[in-house]
């Protein structure tokens, strides 16, 4: 892929781009000769975690998935100095996770290790990709709406597919293995044509609806394949914020001083979390999930984020209590630059960029060609306001319950200086599953 639009984003949305390129002959360059074909799969059920008794290696994987969220997250925010930043690292991680199952034996243990999985099976990661998803998309909810003949609102939807030349053939293992634990849909295309591009953002522009409708530009003719994940997501607070009593006030960002209008949240039996590194409250959403705002006390929000882990995560959300206080939150909005991502992944240790292994040869293409991944671009937009959060990222890889004790005294989070954010999604196996990551130093 030569070229690359990305448009900006008003909604919640989320799009990754994976395009595998090998050294396979373009033999269909007829522009006015365009055709696409939906390979049909069947696909049996998503998997249903099994409430009650979390099994372990599952845990193991969706640990591993917010791990890497905070690797990833951290290296590209120290890429951004002072600037805002924002980055979707699920929307990187899915599509490595199912390209595993299509990566040679000598590299799939460095994938598996770079993904924070070291030593789980092939097998397991679909089967926690596929319990990820089952939660995400609120399986559950929807079938006791149904039962009960009710309407229910999704504020994520997730698309998956891949698109794979005319003169390739994609191996049927690995389309059945894509659609019943990713659900992802399978079509075959010319990518030396134009028309090619067209399908693509076509493809893209539906499951966004219509948000996102001109991805690229053009593909390299080598192309031999490309896997597509589109996120939808939009959701409102559960307990919005008034905006009577929205203020403008100062905000002191690393270039100085600047105005913000900040938001108020007042009031009893609030979740709120306090060391002596950080202040952080999660502000939830009315169908699960939410946004935790974490304050450093040092106004470095860049560090904080560069030493956030998983485990700490964790210790923040397991360790918040009920408080009664205050949290003063500037609205804020921020679109990305294009990152580059390729040389931050392979830094991260993912070997699917070395030509010279060309580490999807033979798994993911039936013809024997050199397959491998050349680059990757990512690029996100957030938005936060009274009413709730709508975000939105695009990447581009391209290749040649426990109670809590009251506190004793009222707490007061005042925003006025560079934090970091954290959107998450509940799932069973990981809990809250990272979705989105930032940094706010200017709003």
């Amino acid at each position: 892929m030569k070229k690359i639009k990305i448009l900006s984003l008003i909604a919640a949305l989320l799009v990754v781009f994976t395009t595998l390129t090998g050294c396979i002959a373009d033999n269909t360059n007829d522009k006015d000769n365009f055709a696409i074909n939906i390979v049909s799969v069947d696909a049996k059920e998503l998997q249903k975690p099994t409430y009650g008794e979390q099994d372990p290696t599952m845990v193991t994987v969706a640990d591993g998935a917010n791990d890497f969220a905070f690797r990833l997250s951290a290296a590209l925010a120290s890429q951004a100095g002072d600037k805002n930043f924002v980055c979707s690292p699920y929307s990187v991680w899915i599509p490595l996770a199912a390209l595993v199952n299509a990566t040679d034996t000598q590299n799939k243990a460095d994938l598996l290790t770079a993904l924070n999985a070291s030593g789980i099976s092939e097998a397991d990661i679909n089967n926690a990709a596929s319990r990820m998803l089952y939660d995400l998309t609120k399986q559950r909810d929807k079938k006791n709406a149904e039962k009960y003949n009710e309407s229910y609102h999704d504020p994520l939807k997730i698309a998956n597919a891949i698109f794979v030349a005319n003169n390739a053939t994609l191996k049927m293992d690995f389309a059945q293995i894509f659609m019943d634990f990713y659900r992802g849909s399978t079509m075959n295309v010319d990518f030396g044509s134009g028309e090619a591009v067209n399908a693509i953002n076509q493809w893209a522009s539906e499951n966004t609806d219509g948000l996102i409708s001109d991805i690229v530009e053009e593909f390299d003719p080598n192309t031999v394949a490309a896997i597509a994940n589109a996120i939808y997501f939009s959701n409102r607070w559960e307990w919005e914020f008034d905006p009577d009593q929205t203020k403008e006030d100062i905000f002191y960002s690393p270039a100085g001083e600047t105005k913000a209008f900040y938001m108020l949240r007042e009031g009893d039996n609030q979740v709120y979390y306090e060391d002596d590194r950080v202040q952080a409250m999660p502000l939830r959403f009315k169908t699960r999930g939410g946004m935790y705002i974490i304050l450093p006390k040092d106004g470095n929000a860049a560090g904080m984020l560069s030493s956030m882990t998983s485990g700490y995560f964790d210790e923040i959300q397991r360790d918040s209590i009920k408080a009664t206080g205050k949290l003063l939150l500037p609205r804020f909005a921020i679109e990305s630059d294009v990152m580059q991502l390729k040389d931050t992944l392979v830094a991260l240790g993912v070997p699917l960029f070395d030509e010279t292994t060309a580490p999807l040869t033979g798994g993911l293409i039936e013809e024997e060609i050199p397959v491998w991944l050349s680059d990757a671009v990512h690029k996100a937009v957030i938005e936060v306001d009274e009413k709730g959060t709508t975000a939105a990222a695009v990447t581009v890889m391209a290749a040649a319950g426990s109670a809590m004790p009251e506190p004793t005294e009222p707490f007061a989070m005042n925003c006025n200086k560079p934090f970091v954010f954290v959107l998450y999604d509940h799932t069973y196996d990981g809990g809250n599953q990272i979705l989105f990551t930032g940094i706010v130093n200017q709003p």
